[in-house]
């Protein structure tokens, strides 16, 4: 891989390049126009030098005196010239700068975008640090040499100006700038090669640097609970002391190029001296074509830098480029169909599943994937609760994910109201179902704006409704601003079990037809928790009941079901009350019963620890 990104780098980066100029073709065309007015002054200010060395300097030394017309003339040409340059320059700089900062910003959104519209499946196959790396430094790499661009294009036209301008003046000047500046570009192209390798692996880098430091930081609790700091303190280290040799790597080859790309032009100028001081001794040009021509390959050095930095980035770009390329090209979204579900309608949906098969794609194509459920076949009617209970990694989670279209089925049909849930439209979907999870989320905002998530139609009085339904308005009274406090980071100034009815209002707030309930009350007492789904199966403001699909643990909660599912191994190998599936499912039976012992050991200690201060001085937090 590396290798043939070093044969190849540069006509890659050069169709990035491309790419770029024709997303942005009027903000380019500032740019090169800029620099293209800042090339040709160059030239006219080295000839205008020259013009006045000798017309009007050699003259005055000759004679001893300078005549103040000619100084004036001279003054008011290079003044001139001082000011083209510098409108080129803004030109440049301002088109230049604009137009890098926008596609990078256009190529965040576009991978936030395609981030949203990629299944789950295909996340779980990427890291989060790597998908973090793509959306920001691999974005800006991609993008890095749009700056210098326009610079190295005014730049090129000068050249060829330059060039033209050797060959009128003398052949044998000509030649010295034909043997320089080929040897720049050459000099270039090998670099590029080289440094190609160098960079693909510091963007890597960046992206496992970052994956490990978000892994640390998102698993803090864990780290600092399990005496992690250490290991993961060295994990990071190792890696990040292979990004510093990586960059180091990188940092070397430029040190070794640099010099040399510095000192080519410096060595031009030299020639142009010895080949010019020859020609002058032969009359074959004057005293002002040679301090022209010298001036011009002087001024010249800085300038044909710029061709060095496009090319020096190219790498990077490349290297970037390939990384942001993987994303927007991933397959595997779901698109929505252009079915809607009457949004009238204000009874509880029915949901279905038709002999579903579903299995997680291997993370290499060669492997076999994995199936997780198959020839899952059940419904909720409208209005009625249903619990789906198993043990661990019987598939329950997945079903949950299927019945809201997270991921679709290998084979068979998830159907809502009767309808394929992947015809409905992302909008009838997300309006008829809601998801609260096991985990809950929670935004680095306010109550309101968790709850709400500037939604139509949401304002304080639904919000409080969605509240008390996940009886969760008492707390979010008590709290120091009510609606306006700020919950921090992933609600870290909650309790697990405000978290849980916090994103359970959030979900209520949208007032679904159907409720999925992932473990989504694992950590609100079991009083309360039987408060919210009586609640949930009939409303105290008026409003039509849920359907509800909960996967649930609890006697109590599976107690208040309509209908029990019993899933093992992905399939689902009883249905029934929570009565029957007690007296006849002895698999049932026994997971029921273990879940309740583990259930009263937890609530004695509870109960213990909110009597019996712990040694800190701490008490532990009871959620209520």
């Amino acid at each position: 891989m590396a290798s043939g990104t070093s044969r190849d780098v540069v006509g890659r980066g050069l169709r990035v390049l491309g790419q770029a100029i024709r997303e942005q073709p009027r903000i380019f065309a500032v740019a090169v126009t800029g620099s293209v007015l800042f090339g040709l002054m160059v030239i006219a200010s080295a000839y205008v030098v020259g013009a006045v060395v000798g017309k009007v300097v050699v003259p005055a030394v000759a004679r001893g005196s300078v005549t103040d017309g000619a100084l004036a003339l001279a003054a008011a040409a290079l003044f001139g010239i001082s000011v083209l340059r510098v409108v080129g320059i803004f030109g440049r700089r301002l088109g230049a700068g604009y137009m890098q900062y926008r596609l990078q910003a256009t190529y965040r959104r576009r991978v936030t975008r395609r981030y949203l519209d990629l299944p789950l499946a295909w996340h779980h196959r990427n890291a989060t640090g790597t998908l973090l790396s793509n959306a920001n430094s691999d974005v800006e790499a991609a993008w890095y040499p749009i700056a210098p661009l326009p610079f190295a294009v005014g730049t090129l036209v000068m050249l060829v100006g330059a060039v033209v301008s050797l060959f009128l003046t003398d052949w044998a000047l000509a030649l010295v700038g034909l043997a320089v500046f080929p040897a720049l570009f050459a000099l270039n192209v090998v670099y590029s090669r080289r440094m190609a390798p160098r960079q693909a692996r510091a963007q890597r880098l960046r992206a496992e640097v970052s994956g490990i430091a978000h892994e640390s930081f998102d698993g803090a609790l864990v780290v600092k609970t399990m005496g992690r700091e250490a290991q993961e303190t060295s994990r990071f280290a190792a890696r990040a002391g292979d990004l510093r040799d990586a960059l180091i790597s990188v940092g070397r080859l430029r040190g070794v190029f640099d010099p040399m790309l510095e000192t080519l032009p410096s060595l031009g100028t030299l020639a142009v001296l010895v080949v010019g001081a020859i020609r002058l001794r032969q009359g074959a040009i004057t005293v002002t074509e040679l301090v022209s021509v010298a001036f011009l390959f002087t001024v010249l050095a800085f300038p044909v830098r710029a061709i060095g930095w496009v090319l020096a980035e190219l790498p990077r770009s490349v290297a970037g480029w390939d990384r942001v390329r993987r994303v927007l090209d991933a397959t595997g979204e779901m698109p929505y169909g252009e079915v809607a579900l009457d949004p009238a309608t204000p009874a509880p949906a029915t949901l279905a599943f038709h002999d579903v098969h579903f299995g997680y794609e291997p993370a290499e194509a060669h492997l076999p994937g994995t199936e997780v459920l198959g020839e899952v076949t059940f419904t909720v009617p409208a209005g009625k609760t249903v619990a789906l209970v198993g043990p661990t990694g019987a598939g329950k989670s997945t079903i949950a994910s299927l019945a809201v279209r997270l991921v679709d089925p290998r084979t068979g049909t998830v159907t809502l109201d009767g309808v394929d849930v992947r015809e409905l439209t992302a909008a009838s979907l997300a309006s008829t179902v809601a998801l609260v999870a096991q985990v809950p989320f929670v935004f680095d905002d306010t109550v309101r704006a968790n709850i709400a998530l500037d939604r139509p139609g949401i304002g304080d009085e639904e919000v409080w409704a969605a509240l008390r339904l996940a009886e969760a308005d008492g707390f979010v009274a008590a709290l120091p601003e009510g609606l306006d406090t700020m919950v921090g980071e992933r609600g870290t100034s909650l309790s697990g079990g405000q978290r849980q009815r916090l994103t359970l209002a959030r979900a209520l707030a949208g007032r679904p037809r159907l409720l999925v309930l992932d473990d989504a009350t694992s950590a609100v007492d079991p009083r309360v928790e039987a408060a919210i789904l009586a609640g949930l199966r009939t409303p105290t403001d008026g409003g039509a009941p849920a359907s509800i699909l909960v996967v649930a643990y609890r006697r109590a909660t599976i107690a208040l079901a309509d209908e029990v599912i019993y899933v093992e191994q992905g399939r689902v190998v009883a249905r029934g009350t929570h009565t029957d599936l007690l007296a006849t499912v002895p698999g049932y039976a026994d997971l029921v019963t273990a879940y309740e012992q583990a259930e009263q050991e937890r609530e004695q200690t509870r109960t213990y620890d909110e009597v019996t201060p712990l040694t800190s001085g701490l008490e532990v937090e009871v959620d209520r």
